[in-house]
């Protein structure tokens, strides 16, 4: 009896040890298990999976359509429809007046790949291109379309983005300023399609302390430089570049002498003066540092010693156009944010149209996407979008659909006509753009994976997209807040792509089973690694050649999980893969 004892002893410890080992396990590569997920995925096998369109049931096709309008009435969609509408024809017209002539539409698998970049800075992966491909072609970009925004990863990424031109990128003073708990309250209110006047609202009125009131974020970001009060120089700087689209930072000590800042009233313009810069700042002094209740609002105490003076004086809180749509009744703060969000400031309105056109794009419509001059001639395409966005109440969420729904977004980058930069300019072509390094990063990490990669993803997949983006991101040249701005392709950024520690982890075979490892392992012939391996990397099919060139490699490969790494690492540092198109 008592080694009969012992004997089930060992066998509970041994079952115990088991379980624990296979729960171990499946925490590690539940980003990698089929099924089980929240978002089940139509497709089990997106290595393998075959089925077409016709092989699903008409109840699973209408209910994957749903998703695409369940944001939106039919009254909603209908005029969402006729911006679309008016808008492509106002960009017809445009092209015809310029003698450009207007590419073709790009496939839907391009198309998608360019709202992955824009909306949650990766490509996609194959489980979403699988399960895509299971949908009517015609509704494909829609349905990913209406997933991506849905997605908590687009609203994390946007925050981030966000926060890079609402506050920067600086830790400031850490006591403080809480960087991390302002994204995510913009990501809170990304998800939920938060009007975007509201936001500016609340940014630029905003009370309490910077831990428990994120919003507060937004002046205590400039603490650093005046002494732990917010410094209305700064404020006054990035409001004018963020939320009015105006560059007058050059202002803040002398007048406009070079004539490139003309403001005023709409019908009368004139030179820009120091006077129209520090009278903006002058509002931000109405935020005043009450100690343990941090931010309070109160009346502005601002004085200025400006250039030729020989001693400071009182500078009231004035705008630096059309002042008629001040409202004197509320505090300056208050007063700075009604205005900015009035219905009738179009120049507002083109800003934030043009700060989402540059996220969407990865390029701003104009020459820079913060300097748009009240007197200079603006695409007329940012005016249209202005005014509807105005219209439609500030719905960032609408806003997106119609840009991306818009042929100057879903135009081919190649045409049956020579390409000039005029083309590319004006959008009657998809311009070539040079992708950031985070989404460089992203894509490089998404494509090791056959699964999206997300918050639902194992804790392996999160730490690595953590860490190594990190660290990718610092050696590949973080742009900071002018990332926008094109660059050329340096030698240190190819050597990092070929020989840098992430992409060797991402395209070598591992236990946790990347892609490289599912296509080793489950691919059933060397035609499905090729295809699976482009899809997963470059978002598209191979061509014949490339097929062709690749197969005869995999066929005379002693060691095909090697040459299946070889494949891998090759697509990952082709050009196609850091260049959206």
């Amino acid at each position: 009896m008592r080694l009969l004892g012992q004997f089930f002893r060992r066998i509970v410890r041994w079952t115990w040890l088991g379980i624990l080992i296979a729960a171990t396990f499946h925490y590690l590569t539940s980003g990698l298990s089929d099924g089980s997920r929240r978002n089940e995925p139509l497709t089990a096998n997106p290595v393998n999976d075959t089925r077409t369109v016709s092989d699903l049931s008409q109840a699973t096709k209408s209910k994957v359509a749903a998703t695409a309008t369940n944001h939106w009435s039919v009254d909603q969609i209908e005029k969402l429809q006729l911006s679309v509408t008016e808008a492509n024809e106002i960009h017809a017209n445009h092209l015809k007046t310029a003698g450009l002539q207007l590419a073709q539409e790009a496939d839907w698998l391009t198309i998608c790949r360019r709202l992955s970049l824009a909306l949650v800075g990766n490509g996609l992966s194959l489980e979403e291109i699988r399960d895509l491909e299971q949908c009517v072609e015609t509704d494909r970009i829609n349905i990913h379309l209406q997933n991506l925004l849905d997605d908590s990863r687009h609203h994390h990424y946007w925050a981030e983005r966000w926060s890079r031109y609402l506050v920067g990128t600086d830790g400031g003073q850490f006591i403080a300023y809480r960087r991390r708990r302002f994204r995510i309250w913009l990501a809170e209110a990304i998800s939920e399609n938060r009007p975007y006047d509201q936001i500016v609202k609340e940014l630029i009125t905003a009370e309490g302390l910077w831990t428990d009131r994120p919003e507060v974020n937004f002046y205590t970001a400039t603490f650093d430089s005046n002494d732990g009060k917010a410094d209305p120089v700064r404020l006054a700087a990035r409001t004018a570049r963020v939320f009015l689209g105006l560059r007058i930072d050059c202002m803040q000590c002398h007048d406009d002498f070079l004539g490139n800042v003309n403001l005023g009233d709409q019908n009368k313009r004139r030179e820009g003066k120091q006077q129209d810069f520090h009278q903006l700042a002058a509002f931000f002094t109405g935020a005043k540092t009450n100690g343990l209740q941090g931010i309070k609002s109160g009346e502005s105490d601002y004085e200025y010693q400006y250039l030729d003076s020989d001693k400071k004086v009182e500078v009231d809180p004035k705008v630096p156009y059309d002042e008629e749509l001040l409202d004197d009744s509320v505090d300056p703060r208050k007063r700075l944010a009604n205005w900015v969000t009035h219905p009738k400031n179009h120049q507002a309105a083109r800003s934030a149209v043009s700060h989402l056109w540059a996220l969407i794009f990865g390029k701003p419509i104009g020459e820079s996407v913060d300097n748009l001059p009240l007197d200079s001639e603006i695409h007329p395409l940012l005016n249209y979008l202005a005014q509807d966005f105005v219209a439609n109440n500030f719905d960032m969420r609408r806003l997106i659909t119609v840009i991306t729904s818009l042929k100057a977004f879903r135009v081919d980058s190649r045409a049956d006509f020579p390409v000039t930069e005029q083309h590319e300019s004006q959008f009657a072509v998809f311009p070539l753009i040079q992708l950031r390094p985070e989404q460089v990063a992203g894509s490089i990490i998404q494509a090791s994976r056959i699964k999206k990669t997300d918050r639902d993803s194992s804790f392996v997949v999160q730490f690595q997209q953590v860490t190594a983006t990190n660290e990718f991101v610092q050696r590949y040249g973080d742009r900071g807040e002018d990332e926008f701005e094109s660059e050329h392709v340096t030698i240190t950024q190819r050597l990092l792509m070929m020989n840098g520690k992430m992409v060797r982890e991402s395209v070598e075979s591992n236990p946790v089973l990347n892609t490289t490892a599912h296509l080793a392992m489950f691919a059933k012939d060397d035609a499905i690694v090729i295809d699976n391996a482009y899809l997963c990397v470059l978002n598209r099919l191979p061509s014949e050649k490339e097929k062709e060139r690749f197969l005869e490699r995999l066929k005379h490969s002693k060691n095909r999980g090697q040459a299946i790494e070889d494949l891998m690492w090759v697509l990952t540092n082709s050009s196609e893969l850091t260049w959206n198109h």
